[in-house]
């Protein structure tokens, strides 16, 4: 469901599947391909969401920020079910794994993997091309060509889904 919050209506390119009961409200902009998934919350109620193209946010995920810091997600990225992410920024090619949790000011770089279950602290730095796992997340080495090759084949995987969902289900914001 896309909701206006003080006059700011969310822009969702006609081409993004949003699964019924996920909630997009606010300044939220989501770039073609993208898909929003059963249950998220996308609440850009303080600042802006902007999520790229060809971006998968799982299930339950939930996407919010603190004044003034604004939440950044490139293209080609993998939120995983569950996730929790507050005032971050994410690089293209990133996976979030589930049930992870990104504080405010984090920074994801480019193809980097945060494991399932990790914390990664308030203005934490995560360096591109690397595996953060734990909690507190620590860096604990370079991701390989096989692992982004699987990230790839999980994006792509959920960009057909979504396009198959979206010509199957009722769409509010085509």
């Amino acid at each position: 469901m896309l909701i206006a919050y003080e006059g700011i209506t969310p822009n969702v390119h006609p081409s993004v599947f949003v699964a019924p009961g996920a909630m997009i409200i606010g300044d939220v902009t989501i770039g073609e391909a993208s898909s929003i998934w059963f249950n998220t919350t996308l609440r850009g109620d303080l600042e802006p969401i902007r999520i790229g193209c060809r971006t998968n946010v799982q299930d339950g995920a939930v996407i919010h920020m603190d004044k003034e810091v604004p939440c950044l997600i490139g293209d080609d990225v993998t939120i995983g079910h569950g996730a929790i992410l507050h005032s971050c920024t994410i690089g293209n090619e990133a996976l979030i794994g589930m049930g992870a949790i990104l504080l405010t000011g984090s920074v994801i770089g480019e193809r980097a993997i945060i494991a399932a279950g990790t914390l990664v602290r308030e203005g934490q730095e995560i360096p591109p091309d690397s595996i953060a796992m734990g909690v507190p997340a620590k860096v604990r080495r370079e991701v390989t060509e096989a692992e982004l090759e699987r990230v790839r084949r999980g994006k792509d995987d959920y960009i057909l889904r979504g396009s198959l969902m979206q010509k199957s289900t009722p769409q509010e914001h085509s």
